[in-house]
Order: C-alpha cells, then sequence, then structure tokens
C-alpha cells in the first residue's frame, strides 16, 4: 500500500454530518458504539487505520468517563483539530439529551396515566436483568485470577453489608492494584484491547502517518488546554454560587456530577451506585423506582449510558422546583443540560490535553494494575446494585409485604434472553414493555 491507495481526508463537513449520523444510531452501549465506529472509520471509510484506532481506544479504555464518546472525539481531534474533536465528542452527547429531555417530561408529566405505567411495569424487572448481565460480562473478562476475585467479593462486602463510599471503595481497589503490579505482575497484567490483527487498505490517519501538528505535544498547548478547561467549569459553578447559593440543588448538581466525572472507571455500570448513593440517598433528588425508570430510559436512547445523568437532572430539578410550580420542565430541562455539562467536560479536558501525550508515545502505550484493581472491584459493586434493583422490584412494599411473582417472572425471563440466548437490549426492554403493559390491562390491581 501507498499513500496514493489512502481515500481523499474527509473535509469537515464531511466529518460533521458522519458525527450527527453516530450520534443518532450509537444504540448497544460502548461495545456496539465503539464497533460502528470501527466499522464506519475503519472498514468503510479508512479515515483510520486498524492500529491507530486501537492505540486511541486503549487510552480511552484507561480514563474515567464514556470511553466511546471519548474514543470520537479523539478521532475528531486527530482528523480536523481542537474544533474536530469537539464537534464529534458533543454531537456523540446531544441526540441523546435531547431525547431523554423529552422522555423525562413525558415520564414526569404522564408517568401516572395507565399506559406509562403498565410499560414501565414491565420495564423495571429487564432493568434488573440488564445490571446483572453488566456484571456478568465484566467479571468474564475481568475475574482472570482468584486475587481480582477476592477484590470483587471485597467490594461487594464494602457497599453491600458495610455501605462504605463508592469512592472509598475505587480507592481501596486502586491501593490492591497497585500493590498486586510490584509484587504479583502476571496476575495483575492488564489484557484490554491488543495490536491489530487486520488490515483494510491504506487510511487517511495510516499506521505510519506521523502525528500532526497540532498532534505535537507541546507544554504551552498543555497549559492552555488544562487552563480552558479550568475556565469553563469554574464559571458556571462561580456563577451558581454567587446567584444561587452553595446549598442550592443547581449548584450541588454541579458538584456532585464533577466528581462523578473523575469516577466513572469501568463505564457507566460502575458509576451508577455512586449516583445512587448521592442522588437518591443523600439528596433525595429521585426515588429508587424512578433510577430504575431513567436507566431504562438510558439503555433505549442512543449514547452513551450514563446519559442517565440527563434523567437524573431533569428529575431532580423537576421535584426541587426552583422556579415555582409553574415552571417545573423549565426547571428539568435547565438541570438536565447542567449535569451533562459538568459531567462530560473532564472527558473533553483528557482527549485535548492528553492526546499529544499519547500520539508521542504509539507503539509503548501501558496498562496499570491500579486500572486492572478499580475493574475487579467494578463487578462487586455492579452485583450489589442488580441486588438493590432485583429487592426493589420483587418486593416492592419491603420484606414484610407480598413479593410481587409477576415481576420476578419478567426479570427472569429478561435475564434468560439476555444471558442465555444473547438478545439485544432494545428488543428485550421492548418485549418485558409489552408484557408489562398486557399484565396491567389484564390485571389492574399489580
Amino acid at each position: 500500500m501507498t499513500p496514493s491507495d489512502a481515500p481523499p481526508a474527509p473535509t469537515l463537513w464531511q466529518a460533521f454530518r458522519f458525527w450527527l449520523k453516530l450520534g443518532c444510531i450509537s444504540f448497544g452501549g460502548p461495545a456496539g458504539q465503539i464497533a460502528i465506529m470501527h466499522q464506519e472509520l475503519v472498514e468503510r471509510r479508512r479515515w483510520i487505520s486498524e492500529r491507530r484506532f486501537l492505540h486511541a481506544l486503549n487510552y480511552c479504555m484507561l480514563l474515567p468517563g464514556p470511553e466511546a464518546q471519548q474514543l470520537a472525539t479523539y478521532i475528531g481531534w486527530l482528523l480536523h483539530r481542537t474544533r474536530g474533536g469537539i464537534i464529534a465528542g458533543a454531537l456523540f452527547v446531544l441526540p441523546s439529551l435531547l431525547l431523554l429531555v423529552l422522555l423525562s417530561w413525558v415520564y414526569m408529566a404522564f408517568g401516572q396515566q395507565p399506559l406509562v405505567a403498565g410499560l414501565f411495569y414491565g420495564i423495571k424487572p429487564a432493568v434488573t436483568a440488564i445490571v446483572l448481565q453488566a456484571a456478568h460480562r465484566i467479571g468474564t473478562r475481568a475475574l482472570r485470577n482468584g486475587w481480582l476475585w477476592a477484590i470483587a467479593g471485597a467490594a461487594f462486602v464494602a457497599i453491600f453489608a458495610l455501605q462504605l463510599p463508592f469512592p472509598l471503595i475505587v480507592a481501596g481497589a486502586a491501593l490492591a492494584g497497585f500493590a498486586g503490579g510490584r509484587f504479583l505482575p502476571q496476575a495483575f497484567k492488564t489484557g484490554g484491547h491488543g495490536a491489530a490483527k487486520a488490515s483494510y487498505g491504506a487510511a487517511v490517519i495510516d499506521d505510519a502517518t506521523p502525528p500532526p501538528p497540532h498532534a505535537r505535544f507541546r507544554w504551552s498547548r498543555l497549559a492552555l488546554v488544562c487552563g480552558c478547561g479550568a475556565l469553563l467549569w469554574l464559571a458556571p459553578m462561580a456563577l451558581l454560587v454567587l446567584t444561587a447559593g452553595w446549598q442550592h440543588t443547581y449548584t450541588q448538581m454541579a458538584w456532585f456530577f464533577t466528581k462523578a466525572a473523575l469516577l466513572t472507571f469501568g463505564g457507566a455500570y460502575a458509576v451508577l451506585p455512586y449516583v445512587y448513593q448521592g442522588a437518591v440517598v443523600n439528596f433525595g433528588w429521585l426515588t429508587p423506582p424512578q433510577m430504575m425508570d431513567g436507566l431504562a430510559l438510558g439503555e433505549t436512547t442512543p449514547g452513551p449510558l450514563i446519559m442517565v445523568v440527563a434523567f437524573v437532572g431533569f428529575v431532580g430539578g423537576w421535584g426541587q422546583a426552583p422556579f415555582g410550580a409553574a415552571q417545573l420542565p423549565l426547571a428539568g430541562a435547565v438541570a438536565a443540560v447542567l449535569v451533562t455539562w459538568f459531567t462530560f467536560l473532564p472527558s473533553f479536558v483528557f482527549i485535548l490535553a492528553g492526546g499529544p501525550l499519547v500520539e508521542a508515545t504509539r507503539d509503548d502505550i501501558s496498562y496499570t494494575a491500579p486500572l486492572t484493581g478499580i475493574t475487579a472491584a467494578v463487578v462487586g459493586v455492579i452485583l450489589n446494585l442488580a441486588l438493590f434493583f432485583a429487592w426493589h422490584v420483587i418486593w416492592p412494599a419491603g420484606l414484610a409485604g407480598s413479593p410481587d411473582w409477576a415481576a420476578a417472572l419478567i426479570a427472569v425471563g429478561a435475564a434468560v434472553a439476555l444471558l442465555r440466548y444473547g438478545q439485544k437490549v432494545p428488543r428485550v426492554i421492548a418485549v418485558c414493555a409489552g408484557g408489562g403493559l398486557l399484565l396491567k390491562l389484564l390485571v389492574p390491581a399489580l
């Protein structure tokens, strides 16, 4: 292959149209989203080679935050500088944000209607099965030996029995991973995404293509990106504190979801327990059943699953009513936009600041033992979340009340469909929603 075999470099407008399309069709969670990008960018359009794609993905896997959105930002930045990265990352999120704001409004305004209530009656048990599938999927990949199983078990006990905060569990797992990397390096060696095994022809950004000028590391550029990121965080935060006060719902949401953005090692399922502890237990922005409904909406819309934070923000803003009872939709929409900003801003800074460093160390990227420990702990934390959801679905009135056998049957059926037959999540949710609606119509007392 020679450079002349490569397709022409895409224009910014061509890239804009692709990133917009991706934001509208990116169903299936991070695995599905990364698969779509690989098919479109590596195999079909050949904008980037297989090795360069995986090199970028390896870096994104090491970061807190949604790896698929960060990968889109990285490739957009590599192709069209900072503006390309911002366009790619923003368009990956915006369609999902707009759709979730609309669905959240329908949920809050009409959620008690028989039709909507019936649909969510079937969706909630499906969510329990989906979270259980996530624990199984991550566990089969991450728990490769007894040491990692021990970390997962300790994390489960820490959050289930001891009710320790999620950040403390992450810190403890990272410490265990660090120690394991020093004394048991083979046990804590991370797998991840390996070297490329296929070639699809010469690419615009090929294996031997040198980093473009904007992708070369400079201390001045690093300082500029970090400074701009800090300003973009500090300006709205300062405005919230000065106009509303530190204890205002919006200010607390901004601070809480900033911390959440820095703790999402292992993907959205890993941070959900932290969001639950803060949004449901500590602040009371929404109830446990509402949290489950939000996760269901996140599973059935395009974009990263962590966009469930937009639903949390909308419901919290609606419930707190900062603009008065007549402006509940506005209060929810403002909160949804606010938490999305503070959740995703760190991801852009990580990519735009760290990208040149990654390009400078291409073919020499390493995986950290602390990340291996964190990933193992994530399995135990997610299992706790699945049990929490199952308890609220099957025993909605508590253990003193009667179990909801219909909901339990739906949950078991969804788990079998996902784990045994490998059915897609949207299809399982759709079938369960239809089954819940049918049960509610036939047995209104459910």
